[in-house]
């Protein structure tokens, strides 16, 4: 009886889990995603009054954690519209930090490492793993979104600290993230480091790769870019996105797979 109750629990679990699985298409979804909101939210403050720019993200912001915390499981489009407006969101509230109150990127940097770091032991504290995998709770899903806005912020703080105050620029600073994005990669597939940690550590730094590559792209040729323009990337990005997501959505191959039991099964 036992035997079946947590067999039966344990496929609810994975049933309405609210992530997508950690596949080769979520890395590449995400790194699109940072890119677009990096350079979206730029265009929106240069072409829109900046309060009013901030004000619709926080709205679209809202509306889309509402309606992820509505659904009961992970559905595709759903889920990355949070991350889209977590991305233009938080990258907006990176420069507000920094334009608007004058913080140094250094300063802003380690304020957000600190705010994630209480974040990540307040989480385990409470809830005993850090996994996403876990995500099939009302709480534990609030603490999976702080933190995914945290690593945008702290990202986006890190990319313009290396590329603006330590002067590397934004195809320098995408080399440099890249590098530390593979680290955890190499490390869990030849050291066994704790794929949680690796996990964590890996979405960090999609962040800064993602928008020091499309900065690089969007800005002029004399503040180091290719001139291509804010709103041509971000609307290059946003098909892209479009595109990938839907056919996740269709194909369902970022879905966790969890094995059917029969009737005979759970009594064994």
């Amino acid at each position: 009886m036992n035997q079946s109750l947590s067999a039966t629990m344990n496929d609810a679990k994975q049933i309405f889990t609210k992530v997508p699985e950690i596949t080769v298409y979520f890395w590449i979804t995400k790194l699109l995603t940072t890119g677009m909101g990096e350079v979206f939210s730029d265009y929106l403050v240069q072409h829109l009054n900046p309060f009013i720019a901030v004000a619709l993200a926080g709205i679209g912001l809202v509306a889309s954690l509402a309606l992820q915390f509505f659904v009961r499981q992970y559905v595709a489009w759903i889920y990355w519209f949070v991350v889209v407006m977590v991305s233009i969101f938080g990258t907006m509230a990176a420069d507000v930090v920094h334009v608007v109150l004058g913080i140094p990127y250094l300063v802003s940097t380690t304020f957000f490492v600190a705010v994630l770091t209480i974040i990540f032991v307040t989480w385990y504290a409470m809830e005993k793993t850090l996994s996403i995998h876990s995500i099939y709770t009302r709480r534990r899903e609030a603490f999976y979104w702080t933190t995914v806005m945290a690593t945008f912020a702290l990202g986006t703080a890190a990319g313009d600290l290396t590329a603006s105050t330590m002067h590397l620029g934004y195809f320098s600073s995408g080399v440099l993230f890249t590098a530390l994005l593979v680290i955890p990669a190499l490390c869990y597939w030849l050291f066994g480091l704790n794929k949680i940690f690796a996990f964590w550590f890996a979405y960090i730094m999609t962040r800064p790769v993602g928008a020091s590559f499309s900065d690089w792209l969007s800005v002029s040729h004399t503040s180091g870019g290719l001139g291509l323009g804010k709103g041509p990337v971000s609307l290059v990005l946003t098909m892209m996105i479009i595109v990938l997501v839907g056919y996740l959505a269709v194909t369902r191959r970022d879905v966790i797979q969890h094995e059917a039991r029969s009737p005979m099964a759970l009594q064994q």
